[in-house]
């Protein structure tokens, strides 16, 4: 594993994740109607943190690899989604458009774990955890969707 590499793949994680900084669930999150097995506030920093730790040594492990370019595709393309995430959902509060993002990042991360699986299995493993959350937090914005049908999205227009 190439030690710069990580860094620039970790680099890329927290652009991605500075989203969550920037649309933050705040007062308003707090106000929805959330499923009983919505995870406490402490454990979404603890699991992004090290997910983007396994995904950057995961990105790190294949980068350099002969026919890696489907990994690196795919390990870009749950980047891209995964930042579109947090400002469509905590920003706009469009719940349902939320979903229309996590339904390809979700695609993206299957399609990296396999892809990651196939070059190295330490790759692959370390996408795991990944796919597990992907999933939780797919069912999660779909229930907080289906549970508060009357949020109104924030109208840009007025801006």
């Amino acid at each position: 594993m190439d030690i710069y590499l990580f860094f620039v793949f970790l680099a890329a994680c927290v652009g991605a994740g500075a989203t969550g900084a920037v649309f933050p669930p705040g007062a308003w999150y707090k106000t929805l109607n959330k499923p009983d097995w919505t995870p406490p506030d402490w454990v979404f920093p603890v699991a992004w943190t090290t997910i983007y730790l396994l995904i950057s040594f995961a990105g790190a492990r294949v980068g350099m690899l002969e026919g890696s370019a489907y990994a690196l595709a795919f390990w870009a393309m749950q980047g891209a989604f995964a930042t579109l995430w947090s400002p469509v959902f905590f920003g706009l509060r469009r719940l349902k458009g939320a979903l229309l993002i996590m339904a390809p990042l979700w695609i993206a991360v299957l399609g990296a774990t396999i892809s990651m699986f196939k070059l190295d299995i330490l790759a692959g493993l370390a996408f795991m955890p990944y796919l597990v959350w992907v999933t939780v937090a797919a069912a999660l914005n779909a229930s907080v969707a289906r549970l508060n049908p009357d949020v109104v999205p924030v109208d840009l227009s007025k801006a």
